[in-house]
Protein backbone atom coordinates (compact mmCIF):
# COMPACT_ATOMS: atom_id res chain seq x y z
CA UNK A 1 0.00 0.00 0.00
CA UNK A 2 1.23 3.50 -0.87
CA UNK A 3 1.88 6.20 1.68
CA UNK A 4 -0.63 9.03 2.26
CA UNK A 5 2.08 11.64 1.69
CA UNK A 6 2.61 10.36 -1.85
CA UNK A 7 -1.05 10.52 -2.98
CA UNK A 8 -1.98 13.13 -5.57
CA UNK A 9 -5.10 13.84 -7.63
CA UNK A 10 -5.24 12.65 -11.25
CA UNK A 11 -3.89 14.88 -14.02
CA UNK A 12 -6.31 17.75 -14.87
CA UNK A 13 -8.56 17.23 -11.83
CA UNK A 14 -7.39 20.31 -9.96
CA UNK A 15 -7.55 23.75 -11.57
CA UNK A 16 -6.03 27.00 -10.39
CA UNK A 17 -8.53 29.52 -9.03
CA UNK A 18 -9.32 32.38 -11.43
CA UNK A 19 -7.86 35.54 -9.89
CA UNK A 20 -9.94 38.53 -10.87
CA UNK A 21 -9.20 42.20 -10.36
CA UNK A 22 -5.51 41.91 -11.24
CA UNK A 23 -5.21 44.54 -13.97
CA UNK A 24 -6.79 45.22 -17.34
CA UNK A 25 -4.30 43.11 -19.31
CA UNK A 26 -5.41 39.94 -17.49
CA UNK A 27 -8.87 40.21 -19.11
CA UNK A 28 -10.51 40.14 -15.66
CA UNK A 29 -9.61 43.61 -14.39
CA UNK A 30 -11.69 46.64 -13.42
CA UNK A 31 -15.21 45.19 -12.94
CA UNK A 32 -13.82 41.63 -12.60
CA UNK A 33 -16.40 40.07 -14.92
CA UNK A 34 -19.31 41.65 -13.06
CA UNK A 35 -20.51 43.90 -15.86
CA UNK A 36 -21.42 47.56 -15.42
CA UNK A 37 -22.78 49.46 -12.47
CA UNK A 38 -25.84 48.80 -10.36
CA UNK A 39 -27.63 45.63 -9.39
CA UNK A 40 -25.50 43.26 -11.44
CA UNK A 41 -22.17 44.38 -9.99
CA UNK A 42 -23.12 44.08 -6.30
CA UNK A 43 -21.81 41.30 -4.10
CA UNK A 44 -23.60 37.97 -4.40
CA UNK A 45 -24.66 38.94 -7.90
CA UNK A 46 -27.19 36.52 -9.37
CA UNK A 47 -30.04 36.69 -11.79
CA UNK A 48 -32.98 38.51 -10.24
CA UNK A 49 -35.89 36.30 -9.23
CA UNK A 50 -38.48 35.22 -11.80
CA UNK A 51 -40.96 37.98 -12.55
CA UNK A 52 -38.71 40.75 -11.20
CA UNK A 53 -38.95 43.89 -13.35
CA UNK A 54 -36.25 46.08 -11.86
CA UNK A 55 -38.41 47.52 -9.11
CA UNK A 56 -41.39 48.27 -11.38
CA UNK A 57 -44.62 46.69 -10.14
CA UNK A 58 -44.54 43.19 -11.71
CA UNK A 59 -47.15 42.15 -14.24
CA UNK A 60 -48.51 39.45 -11.94
CA UNK A 61 -49.31 42.11 -9.34
CA UNK A 62 -50.54 44.75 -11.81
CA UNK A 63 -53.30 42.52 -13.19
CA UNK A 64 -56.49 42.02 -11.19
CA UNK A 65 -57.22 38.67 -9.60
CA UNK A 66 -60.24 37.03 -11.17
CA UNK A 67 -62.46 34.15 -10.11
CA UNK A 68 -62.00 30.91 -8.30
CA UNK A 69 -61.51 27.33 -9.49
CA UNK A 70 -62.44 24.59 -7.06
CA UNK A 71 -60.03 21.67 -6.62
CA UNK A 72 -63.04 19.37 -6.34
CA UNK A 73 -64.54 20.50 -9.64
CA UNK A 74 -66.20 17.73 -11.67
CA UNK A 75 -65.56 17.77 -15.43
CA UNK A 76 -68.58 16.60 -17.42
CA UNK A 77 -68.61 15.37 -20.98
CA UNK A 78 -71.84 17.01 -22.16
CA UNK A 79 -73.79 15.95 -25.22
CA UNK A 80 -77.08 17.08 -26.73
CA UNK A 81 -79.78 14.78 -28.12
CA UNK A 82 -78.92 16.15 -31.57
CA UNK A 83 -75.65 14.15 -31.40
CA UNK A 84 -77.55 10.88 -31.82
CA UNK A 85 -80.44 11.87 -34.11
CA UNK A 86 -79.03 9.66 -36.88
CA UNK A 87 -78.43 6.61 -34.62
CA UNK A 88 -80.11 3.35 -35.65
CA UNK A 89 -83.13 2.07 -33.71
CA UNK A 90 -82.24 0.01 -30.65
CA UNK A 91 -78.73 1.45 -30.33
CA UNK A 92 -77.27 1.58 -26.84
CA UNK A 93 -75.71 5.00 -26.45
CA UNK A 94 -73.06 5.52 -23.80
CA UNK A 95 -69.77 7.37 -23.40
CA UNK A 96 -67.84 4.74 -25.39
CA UNK A 97 -70.30 4.91 -28.33
CA UNK A 98 -70.13 8.69 -28.39
CA UNK A 99 -66.32 8.70 -28.40
CA UNK A 100 -66.11 6.02 -31.13
CA UNK A 101 -68.46 8.01 -33.36
CA UNK A 102 -66.66 11.31 -32.71
CA UNK A 103 -69.60 13.00 -30.98
CA UNK A 104 -67.54 14.04 -27.93
CA UNK A 105 -64.29 15.90 -28.36
CA UNK A 106 -63.28 16.52 -24.77
CA UNK A 107 -64.56 16.19 -21.25
CA UNK A 108 -64.28 13.95 -18.26
CA UNK A 109 -65.52 10.46 -17.52
CA UNK A 110 -68.95 11.64 -16.38
CA UNK A 111 -71.50 11.98 -19.16
CA UNK A 112 -74.40 14.41 -19.03
CA UNK A 113 -77.15 14.36 -21.67
CA UNK A 114 -78.85 17.66 -22.50
CA UNK A 115 -82.12 18.21 -24.38
CA UNK A 116 -81.19 20.22 -27.47
CA UNK A 117 -82.41 18.36 -30.55
CA UNK A 118 -84.96 15.59 -31.08
CA UNK A 119 -85.04 11.80 -30.86
CA UNK A 120 -87.13 9.98 -33.44
CA UNK A 121 -86.21 6.33 -32.77
CA UNK A 122 -86.07 4.01 -29.75
CA UNK A 123 -82.71 4.33 -28.03
CA UNK A 124 -81.22 3.16 -24.77
CA UNK A 125 -79.16 5.98 -23.33
CA UNK A 126 -76.74 5.29 -20.48
CA UNK A 127 -75.23 8.25 -18.65
CA UNK A 128 -74.52 9.54 -15.16
CA UNK A 129 -76.72 12.63 -15.52
CA UNK A 130 -79.67 13.77 -17.62
CA UNK A 131 -81.61 16.98 -17.88
CA UNK A 132 -85.35 16.56 -17.20
CA UNK A 133 -86.24 17.64 -20.73
CA UNK A 134 -83.81 15.09 -22.22
CA UNK A 135 -85.41 12.26 -20.22
CA UNK A 136 -88.87 13.35 -21.44
CA UNK A 137 -87.81 13.44 -25.09
CA UNK A 138 -86.10 10.03 -24.96
CA UNK A 139 -89.08 8.33 -23.24
CA UNK A 140 -91.60 9.99 -25.59
CA UNK A 141 -89.75 8.43 -28.53
CA UNK A 142 -90.13 5.02 -26.85
CA UNK A 143 -86.54 4.80 -25.64
CA UNK A 144 -85.20 4.16 -22.17
CA UNK A 145 -82.87 6.01 -19.84
CA UNK A 146 -80.34 4.26 -17.58
CA UNK A 147 -78.72 6.36 -14.88
CA UNK A 148 -75.22 5.08 -14.11
CA UNK A 149 -73.35 5.52 -10.85
CA UNK A 150 -70.54 7.92 -11.29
Amino acid sequence: MSELSKLSPPEGAVKKKKRVGRGESSGWGKTSGGGGKGQTVRSGRRKPRRGFEGGQMPLARRLPKRGFVSRNRVEYATVNLSAFEDAAEGTVIDLAWLRENGRIRKGGAILKVLAEGDVKVKLTVRAQKFSKAAVEKITQAGGSVEVLEG
